[in-house]
């Protein structure tokens, strides 16, 4: 199993990326490789499950996501299943109520037997690697809106 945690400062409130953050198909507008969010439904819990389909080196994945646990302005946690399965933990801390440190931890495990270990690193590299442009998309999305 593969694990990614990065972090960033924007300077937006916590309620604001938090609640931009928690609704699925908002991620399409900030994510490169997710191409589609679709079958979206509220909660219980105030989180959203999804349907998604993904792009990477090539090859689509499909899958579906549910906020397995939501604690408003402090973190968010989806389970993410199809051939990439993963949690993905989303982390808000608000320094001042004019900027929030926003933290993301992926961990996942692909399902693909022929995939052999050089392709596995490559691929998680990319993954880390989007997932800094991910934020980096966040902040620039929230602090110009």
């Amino acid at each position: 199993m593969a694990s990614i945690d990065k972090e960033i400062m924007i300077k937006a409130p916590v309620e604001k990326i938090f609640n931009f953050v928690i609704k699925s198909s908002n991620l399409v507008q900030l994510w490169p490789s997710l191409l589609e969010v679709n079958n979206e439904k509220l909660l219980p819990n105030d989180g959203y499950s999804a349907r998604w389909v993904y792009k990477m080196a090539g090859i689509i994945f499909r899958g579906k996501s549910e906020c397995t646990d939501v604690a408003p302005y402090r973190w968010i946690s989806v389970k993410c299943e199809g051939t990439v399965d993963s949690t993905m933990t989303w982390t808000f801390r608000s320094k001042d109520n004019i900027s929030t440190k926003v933290t993301v931890t992926l961990d996942y495990q692909v399902h693909l037997p022929l995939l052999n270990r050089l392709a596995e690193n490559i691929i998680i590299k990319m993954n880390d690697r989007e997932s800094e442009l991910v934020l980096g998309n966040l902040r620039e999305f929230l602090e110009k809106n």
